[in-house]
């Protein structure tokens, strides 16, 4: 008995197992429902494995010949992050205060968290999309589509810190007769900062990546260059691009992480 009491087994999904079977019966079904009823053509299917032998076959190796070319788009890229970055951080900042429930009253909490959640309604591509049929192909569509990525990420996680601040700083102020915006600046900013920083270094490294994708719609940068290339069939061109971007977004990764780690 002693041992019995002593052996602890983790306790399972569902405690009672004709329901947890039925669970795992039912997502299996589900599964296998799903994968008979999907409109897959098989033949298709088939053709395209020729197709990619094809793709893969012109694409090694890869060409750098117009390296000026890649090099522009990269370019771009780091310069739509920069401007999305810088435009979309200062535009989350008033958007965090706002959607923060201890600083906000409830009609700008209202309004603050309806911004985010539109903000991060639609994936950056249905974005861009948008904002290239609005205003044109090229890199200021890029620098739009990723301003609203990055309200709706940095304004979130932001006002979520705000939250969680210690408010007897606030309320101190307050009680000494502070203005409203000296006690955002010097109650709730320096307790805010650390985390702002290493949003901001986040949000361009993550910007630096979308901005590879939503080029591929028209919005600018290397994602452009890439779609190009692929247009005109340089598969060994693409190629290149591609072992650029991730060797870019690797090294912004290590980077970004290392700031990070200074600052956290």
């Amino acid at each position: 008995m002693s041992e019995a009491r002593d052996t602890w087994k983790k306790p399972p999904f569902i405690a009672n197992p004709a329901i947890r079977w039925a669970v795992y019966l039912g997502a299996l079904g589900y599964f296998l429902w799903v994968g008979a009823t999907m409109p897959i053509d098989w033949a298709r299917v088939a053709d395209g494995f020729g197709r990619a032998g094809r793709i893969f076959g012109g694409a090694f190796p890869p060409s750098f010949e117009r390296s000026g070319l890649l090099i522009d788009g990269f370019l771009e890229s780091l310069k739509i992050a920069i401007l999305a970055t810088t435009g979309g951080v200062l535009l989350s900042i008033p958007i965090a205060f706002m959607a923060a429930r201890n600083v906000a009253p409830l009609p700008i909490y209202y309004l603050g968290r309806f911004i985010i959640i539109v903000a991060r309604s639609f994936h950056p591509v249905i974005v861009a999309i948008i904002f290239v049929k609005a205003v044109g192909f090229g890199p200021f569509a890029g620098v739009l589509t990723l301003v609203v990525y990055s309200i709706g990420f940095v304004a979130k996680m932001l006002a979520e810190r705000i939250e969680e601040i210690d408010f007897g700083q606030v309320e101190a102020m307050k009680a000494a007769g502070a203005p409203f915006f000296s006690t955002i600046f010097y109650a709730i900013f320096p307790q805010i900062m650390p985390r702002q920083i290493g949003l901001t270094i986040y949000q361009l490294d993550s910007n630096l990546r979308a901005s590879a994708v939503v080029g591929i719609v028209g919005a600018g940068g290397i994602g452009a260059t890439l779609a190009n290339a692929f247009g005109r069939y340089d598969y060994d061109f693409a190629l290149a691009i591609t072992i650029v971007i991730v060797g870019v977004i690797l090294i912004s990764e290590g980077i970004s992480g290392m700031i990070r780690k200074r600052i956290g």
